[in-house]
């Protein structure tokens, strides 16, 4: 019996989304949160990600329904002068972690759709270099949160 066109499209379409489960199967978001500052200045992303695959996992962005703009940053102090700037990838070694912590790494949200309060949660999908995703709950906590 010869398959039908369809039978061949939905194994097709199987297939790739298979492809797509990479670095972001292999990945695991904890302690998610974002620092909600006041009126419409941009937030702050924060998250440890652990990878328990054998390769290491690149994040290279991420998106939000809740904010018109996500940017992948790396705070630094440079003769006594806080610096922040955009950075286009962050690589998780394989069976290791990387933290988006205050100071360092993290997620500028910007663009906010709506008014975002402290005890909300805010979906974020993480986007990796071979286009995977891994959509992670952040929970909102005031500006003075650590």
């Amino acid at each position: 019996m010869r398959p039908s066109p369809l039978s061949l499209l939905l194994a097709g379409l199987l297939c790739v989304g298979t492809a797509h489960a990479g670095e972001a199967a292999h990945v695991h978001a904890v302690g998610a949160w974002i620092r909600v500052l006041p009126g419409a200045l941009p937030a702050g992303g924060y998250v440890t990600l652990r990878n328990d695959g054998d390769q290491p996992a690149v994040l290279t962005g991420a998106s939000s329904p809740a904010y018109g703009s996500v940017m992948l940053h790396q705070s630094s102090t440079e003769t006594g002068m806080g610096r922040m700037r955009m950075v286009d990838r962050l690589e998780v070694p394989a069976h290791g972690q990387v933290a988006l912590s205050p100071g360092g790494y993290h997620l500028m949200l910007m663009d906010a759709a709506g008014l975002v309060q402290p005890g909300q949660t805010v979906r974020v999908s993480l986007r990796f270099a071979d286009g995977s995703t891994l959509a992670t709950d952040f929970l909102a906590k005031p500006a003075n949160a650590l």
